[in-house]
């Protein structure tokens, strides 16, 4: 486990730590099988990317994200010595918008409530494989989170676009304006917007999903972007068929980090979350060991923060429930999804 390096996020801002003599067999393994076989479809998720490319454009967004994570730490300290509940619970409305140009690209009603109903589970830790999170990590699981998800209103757009393709230095946003062949966020202070558009190219691959984080609340780029073919379970593309991209995306608009602190051996800024080298991605076994700061530990590569494929995905942590509840409590930088 590690401390918050709340200290380091605001000199730095997230920079890599690569100070340290990094080492983990089975990682180095399962690496170079992915090289060789590259085409495979693999989870790829810029919002980090995004978010410190705007960091570094807008000094303004920095004091957000220093704002954010001071009342976040405040939080958690009141949740310990019981001065808050760590339950603001609160049922976020939420505005799909789905974009598109073949019949597959439009995603059925049937498929759109099948994904609430898996972030409604993933989020309350009723999920059917949360069974499968090992004895060592059974004393951190965050159970109920607290956050649910209420559908309230599906707008379609047919479109000509074949792609919504982002380059080295740009992710695609045209799907989030109505000027640019997309659709308008509706509301996005009081509502929780998603976007469902066909294939996101980009130079590593194939986009699945990205989100904005809690410093954008309000904005008109706010909420998560989704590619259609990993929306839901049923037609969705294997093996990220299970609705856990969303789930992801989701976390990152809640505020989290990935598990991995996007750096080698980086933080993610919950304490709960055990140091790991790097992303892990197909379906890791479990106990696999990575070596950071001269310390071995076990990977908790079933994190939903993490890049496993989506039936490796089962858990997030209470450390991570803390710093949810406070992005969507009454002082937090969405409580305006609290007031619907």
């Amino acid at each position: 486990m590690k401390k918050l390096l709340f200290g380091a996020l605001m000199l730095g801002f997230m920079s890599a730590c690569n100070s340290d003599n990094i080492s983990n067999q089975n990682e180095e393994s399962a690496n170079a099988a992915i090289t060789s076989n590259a085409t495979d479809l693999k989870r790829i998720c810029p919002s980090e990317e995004m978010r410190q490319e705007a960091l570094q454009k807008d000094p303004t967004l920095r004091q957000k994200v220093a704002e954010i994570e001071a009342q976040a730490s405040r939080f958690a300290n009141d949740v310990k010595f019981g001065k808050v509940l760590a339950d603001g619970s609160v049922e976020i409305p939420v505005i799909v918008n789905v974009i598109y140009r073949t019949a597959a690209e439009n995603v059925s009603d049937a498929r759109i409530a099948e994904q609430i109903d898996v972030l409604n589970a993933d989020y309350a830790g009723t999920n059917s494989d949360v069974s499968k999170i090992p004895t060592e990590f059974q004393g951190v699981k965050a159970g109920d989170v607290k956050v649910k998800f209420r559908l309230v209103n599906t707008i379609r757009k047919s479109t000509t676009k074949t792609e919504w393709r982002s380059t080295s230095t740009t992710t695609n946003k045209n799907m989030k304006r109505a000027s640019t062949g997309g659709i308008d966020a509706t509301n996005p202070t009081n509502y929780f917007n998603i976007w469902i558009v066909g294939t996101m190219p980009s130079p590593t691959g194939e986009i699945l999903g990205y989100a904005t984080f809690p410093e954008s609340a309000g904005t008109w780029e706010d909420g998560v972007v989704l590619g259609s073919r990993f929306v839901g379970k049923t037609g969705a593309s294997s093996p990220f068929n299970l609705g856990r991209t969303a789930t992801h995306e989701v976390g990152h608009y809640l505020g989290l980090r990935h598990i991995w602190g996007d750096a080698n051996c980086g933080d993610d800024l919950i304490a709960d979350t055990p140091t790991q080298t790097t992303n892990n991605v197909g379906k890791p076994t479990y106990p696999l060991y990575n070596t950071c700061y001269g310390v071995k530990r076990s990977v908790m590569f079933m994190n939903y923060m993490d890049y496993s494929d989506d039936d490796t995905l089962y858990m997030f942590t209470a450390g991570q429930k803390t710093k949810m509840q406070s992005v969507v409590a009454s002082s937090g930088a969405r409580s305006g999804l609290r007031v619907l």
